[in-house]
C-alpha cells in the first residue's frame, strides 16, 4: 500500500528506439507502481543488448514480458487475464515465449510455472541480470526460474531506457526494498530487503538525463527518507559497519541536497516517504531548495492508533499530526498526499470515524485509497481474519472518497489568483490548443498554448479550478528555463565520498 498505483498506466505497453542489429522482438507490459515501471525499463536495456527490439503488437512478439504487482487482489485478477490472452495468442503463435516479472512472480511461482503451466519463466524483482541466461535455458526447452531476493542488487551500474518517455520527467530508483515488515503489505518478501544505491551512480544517470534534456527527475524507492549508503548491502547490517564507513555513510537529507546543488535547473521529486523516517533534516532541505518540489507523499494508513498498532505501522496518529504540523510550518506551500486503507481486520466504527477526523485535520490535497484486501504471504493474511464485510468496507471507503473530495476541493480553491510555476509535460487531453503540466505541488495545471513548447516553465496565474485540476493564463517563463547550469554534479558526489 506504499506505493503509489497510477491507473491510467496500468497495463501500457512499452516501446524504445529499435537498433538495426536486433532481430528479436519484445512486447513488455507494467502494473503497479513506479517501481515496477522502473524496472521494466531496466528489463528492456538488459534485452535491448541481447538482441530485443520492443515492439506495441502482441502478435508479432517472440518474447511476452508482464511485470506484476501483487499489493491488491484487483491487481492479481488483472494480470491472469492478461496472461490468459497471451496464451490465446501463443497457440497461434508457439514460438512466442511468456514470462513473468516483478512481485507476483516471486510470490507464486510454483503456481505459474508446475501447477497451471502458463508461462516459460519466472523472474523477481533482484534477478534482472539473469533474464540472457534464463532465456537461453527457454530456448533449450527448459522452464527457468530466478526469484532469488538480493542483499546488493540495485541496478546502479544500468543505465535504464526511457520507455514511453515524454523526454520530460523520468523515474530514477535509489532504494530498493523495504524493512518496516507492515502487517498488510508484500512489498518485504517480493523485493526484499531494504538497501540503497550508491550515490555516483544516482548523480551519473541524473547528469545523463539532463544531458538529453529532461527537465523533472522523481527518487524512487519504497521508502525513500531511510535512504542509506555506507558501501553497500542491507540497511539492517549498518550496525555492523565499520567506524570509517559509519562515519562518512549519506542519508537522504545529504543524497537529497547533492542533487538539489548538483542540477538546480532540474526539478526534483521523491516518492514514497513514510512517517517514522521524515526527520526534520529533510525538511530543511526542501524548504531550502527552490527546485525541491513542496510535495510529500505521506501514507498514513489509518487514523486510529489501535488500527496503526494491528498494521504494525512505526508511528502513532498524535506522531503523524506533529509531523504534518511542522511540514507546514517549515513548507508553508506544501502539498501532501495519503495512502489510505478501510476495512483492515477489527477495524470499528470508531476506528473509521478516527480516520474521517484525521483527514478533517490534515484536509490532504489528493490521495490513493483502497478497501483492505487480504494479500497471502502477509502477517494480516497469516495471523488475522478478514472479518468487516465487504459491503462495509465499501461504505466506509465511499465515505474516505467523499471527504477527499472536498478537501481537494478546498485545497484547489486556494491556489485561485495565486501564480505557479508549471513545467509544460503534454498537450491537453481536453483541448488541443491547451498546455497540460503540474506545478511545484504535484497538481495539474491547464492553460493555453501561446508560443509556449512543452519542456518551458511556464509562470501561470491559476483562474479557475476543479478538485483535481487548476486552470490559469500564462504570465511568462520562469528562471528555471536560464541555461547556465552548473557542471558540480560530479565534484558534488565525490565530495561526499
Amino acid at each position: 500500500m506504499e506505493k503509489i498505483i497510477e491507473e491510467s498506466k496500468q497495463g501500457e505497453s512499452l516501446v524504445l528506439e529499435n537498433k538495426p542489429e536486433n532481430t528479436k522482438k519484445l512486447f513488455i507490459e507494467s502494473y503497479g507502481c513506479a517501481m515496477n515501471f522502473s524496472d521494466s525499463e531496466i528489463v528492456a536495456s538488459i534485452l535491448s543488448s541481447n538482441g530485443y527490439n520492443t515492439t506495441q503488437t502482441l502478435e508479432d512478439a517472440d518474447l511476452v514480458l508482464v511485470n506484476t504487482c501483487s499489493i491488491r487482489d484487483k491487481a492479481e485478477q488483472t494480470i491472469r487475464k492478461r496472461l490468459e490472452k497471451y496464451n490465446a495468442v501463443k497457440r497461434i503463435n508457439p514460438k512466442m515465449k511468456v514470462g513473468v516479472l516483478g512481485c507476483m512472480a516471486e510470490r507464486l511461482k510454483e503456481k505459474f510455472l508446475d501447477e497451471e503451466k502458463i508461462v516459460d519463466l519466472v523472474v523477481g524483482p533482484d534477478a534482472y541480470k539473469d533474464l540472457p541466461n534464463l532465456l537461453s535455458e527457454v530456448e533449450e526447452g527448459r522452464d527457468a526460474i530466478n526469484v532469488i531476493l538480493s542483499k546488493d542488487e540495485t541496478y546502479g551500474d544500468i543505465s535504464p531506457v526511457r520507455l514511453m518517455s515524454n523526454g520530460i520527467t523520468a523515474l530514477v530508483s535509489i532504494t530498493r526494498g523495504c524493512d518496516n515488515m507492515c502487517t498488510f503489505c508484500v512489498v518485504p518478501f517480493t523485493r526484499g530487503r531494504e538497501r540503497s544505491r550508491e550515490p555516483q551512480s544516482i548523480i551519473k544517470e541524473i547528469q545523463d538525463l539532463w544531458e538529453k534534456g529532461f527537465k523533472e527527475i522523481t527518487l524512487l524507492g519504497q521508502n525513500v527518507d531511510s535512504y542509506l549508503w555506507y558501501g553497500g548491502g542491507l540497511k539492517k547490517d549498518f550496525t555492523n559497519a565499520s567506524e570509517m564507513q559509519q562515519a562518512t555513510a549519506i542519508d537522504f537529507d545529504q543524497l537529497l541536497e547533492m542533487v538539489a546543488v548538483g542540477f538546480p535547473k532540474m526539478r526534483i521529486r521523491f516518492s514514497t516517504s513514510n512517517p517514522q523516517d521524515m526527520h526534520e533534516s529533510i525538511l530543511h532541505v526542501i524548504a531550502k531548495y527552490p527546485n525541491i518540489c513542496k510535495h510529500i507523499h505521506l501514507p498514513v494508513q489509518s487514523g486510529s492508533n489501535r488500527i496503526l498498532k494491528e498494521m504494525n505501522r512505526l508511528h502513532t496518529r498524535e506522531e503523524y499530526m506533529s509531523l504534518i504540523d511542522k511540514i507546514r510550518a517549515m513548507i508553508p506551500n506544501v502539498s501532501i498526499s495519503q495512502d489510505m486503507i478501510s476495512g483492515f481486520p477489527t477495524e470499528t466504527e470508531q476506528d473509521h470515524q478516527d480516520t474521517l477526523s484525521l483527514m478533517e485535520y490534515v484536509k490532504y490535497n489528493f490521495g490513493y485509497m483502497y478497501s483492505y484486501s487480504e494479500r497471502p504471504g502477509t502477517l494480516a493474511g497469516r495471523k488475522m481474519k478478514d472479518d468487516v464485510p465487504e459491503i462495509i468496507k465499501a461504505r466506509r471507503l465511499q465515505e474516505i472518497v467523499d471527504l477527499q473530495q472536498k478537501h481537494a476541493w478546498f485545497r484547489s480553491e486556494e491556489f485561485i489568483g495565486q501564480i505557479v510555476e508549471v513545467l509544460v509535460e503534454k498537450v491537453s487531453k481536453k483541448s488541443t490548443e491547451e498546455f497540460s503540466g503540474r506545478n511545484s505541488q504535484s497538481i495539474t495545471v491547464v492553460f493555453p498554448k501561446e508560443n509556449y513548447k512543452i519542456g518551458d516553465f511556464v509562470n501561470v496565474k491559476i483562474t479557475s479550478c476543479t478538485s483535481g485540476t487548476l486552470k490559469g493564463e500564462a504570465v511568462g517563463l520562469s528562471e528555471m528555463n536560464l541555461k547556465n547550469q552548473p557542471q558540480i554534479a560530479q565534484i558534488s558526489a565525490n565530495s561526499f565520498l
